[in-house]
C-alpha cells in the first residue's frame, strides 16, 4: 500500500507553499487552473487524502456529534441514545457513540480524542467515577475550548452547560407517597447507586416523604450502597425487619428486591408493594409479577438533549444563547408488583 502523502510533501516536491496547495486542492479562485490541474494530478499520484481533522479544526464544522454514555449494559442509556439518533440523523447530523464504563480516565481519552476536530459538540452523562471524586476539569476545558457540551441524568455541578434531567426528587417523593397512600408504614429504601447525583436525589425524596408524613425514618430498612454486588450482598438483612413496601432507586435494585421478597414468601404485592426507577424491558416484561416503576422517558430525553445540542451549534456566529436545565417529568407505570389504590 502507497504511503499517503501531505500537504507539506506536496508543497516540497512543487516548490510551492503548504497554503498553495491547500487552495489548489479546495479549488481557490485564488489559484490558477494550470497550477491547480498539476497539484491535484501530484497528490492523486502520492495518495493524497485530505486531513479531515485538520480542515475540521479550521471551520468547526464536522455535522458529527459525539456520544459518551456510563454503562452500554443499561437499557436506559440505549434509550436515550435512541432518541440523540433519531433527532440527528433527521437533522443531517452523524452520531460516534463511546462508553466511559464508569471510569474517569476513559471519559477524559474520550473527550480529548473527539475533540481534536472530529466531532462538533457532545452529549453525555458524566460516569461513575467522575462524581465520585467530583471532578469535572476536563468537562470545562472542552467547554472553554469552544466545542459545547449537553449533559443528561447524571450532570455535574458547577459546570455551566445545557442540561437535560429527570425530576429524580419530586419522582422519588411522589412514589413513595403513593405508597403510603396504599396504606404502607414501613417503607424500605434499596440503593446501589449512592455515589451518583441521582441516587442522592431519590434518597433525598424518599425522606421527605416520610417526614411529610411523620414516619420516623428506620436506619434498619434503609441500604444505601455504591454498587450491584454492594447491595445484593446486604439486601437480606432488610427483611430481618418489619417491612411492608419497598422503593428501590435503580431497576438493578428493583429486580433484586422482587426475587429476595418472593424468596423470603412475600406474596407480591398481597403483603409488600415494589416501585423501582427505570422502565427497562427486564422490569416491565420479564418478571412475574410485573413491576411498578418509574418511567424516565429515556427516547425523549435523548431527543431534547440532540435538539438543544444541535439548535447551539447552528447559532450564527455573535449569537450566545443562556445555558438550559431543561427538567423532563417522569411517569409512574402501575403493574402488578404494587396494590391498587385503597376505596375511600
Amino acid at each position: 500500500m502507497k504511503a499517503k502523502a501531505t500537504l507539506k510533501q506536496i508543497a516540497k516536491e512543487l516548490n510551492v507553499s503548504v497554503s498553495t496547495v491547500s487552495k489548489a486542492l479546495n479549488d481557490s479562485p485564488e489559484i490558477s487552473e494550470q497550477t491547480k490541474i498539476k497539484i491535484k494530478e501530484y497528490a492523486k499520484l502520492k495518495n493524497y487524502k485530505p486531513n479531515v481533522i485538520g480542515l475540521n479544526l479550521k471551520n468547526r464544522k464536522t455535522k458529527t456529534i459525539g456520544v459518551i454514555i456510563p454503562n452500554i449494559l443499561n437499557s436506559f442509556f440505549a434509550k436515550v441514545f435512541s432518541g440523540i439518533e433519531k433527532v440527528a440523523d433527521k437533522k443531517g447530523y452523524n452520531v460516534i457513540t463511546c462508553i466511559s464504563n464508569e471510569s474517569l480516565e476513559k471519559e477524559i481519552h474520550t473527550l480529548e480524542m473527539l475533540s481534536n476536530g472530529t466531532i462538533d459538540g457532545f452529549i453525555l452523562s458524566v460516569s461513575e467515577e467522575a462524581q465520585k471524586l467530583q471532578e469535572y476539569n476536563h468537562f470545562k476545558e472542552i467547554i472553554n475550548d469552544g466545542t459545547p457540551i449537553v449533559m443528561f441524568d447524571r450532570i455535574a455541578e458547577g459546570v455551566e452547560c445545557d442540561k437535560v434531567v429527570v425530576d429524580d426528587f419530586d419522582s422519588a417523593l411522589n412514589s413513595t407517597q403513593h405508597l403510603i397512600n396504599l396504606g404502607c408504614k414501613n417503607i424500605a429504601l434499596i440503593s446501589s447507586v449512592d455515589n451518583l447525583s441521582v441516587g442522592k436525589l431519590r434518597a433525598d425524596g424518599y425522606l421527605k416523604a416520610l417526614n411529610d408524613n411523620n414516619i420516623p425514618v428506620n436506619e434498619n430498612i434503609i441500604l444505601r450502597t455504591d454498587s450491584e454486588e454492594d447491595m445484593k450482598s446486604k439486601i437480606d438483612a432488610i427483611f430481618d425487619h418489619k417491612i411492608d413496601a419497598i422503593f428501590a432507586l435503580d431497576e438493578n435494585d428493583s429486580v433484586a428486591a422482587l426475587r429476595v421478597s418472593l424468596k423470603k414468601g412475600y406474596k407480591v404485592p398481597e403483603d409488600i408493594s415494589i416501585i423501582g426507577f427505570a422502565d427497562g424491558i427486564l422490569a416491565s416484561r420479564r418478571l412475574s409479577p410485573s413491576l411498578t416503576t418509574i418511567s424516565q422517558h429515556g427516547i425523549e430525553i435523548g431527543e431534547v438533549a440532540a435538539k438543544r445540542l444541535i439548535s447551539r451549534l447552528e447559532e450564527k456566529e455573535g449569537e450566545s444563547s443562556d445555558y438550559e436545565t431543561i427538567v423532563i417529568k417522569t411517569k409512574l407505570k402501575e403493574r402488578e408488583s404494587s396494590r391498587k389504590s385503597v376505596s375511600s
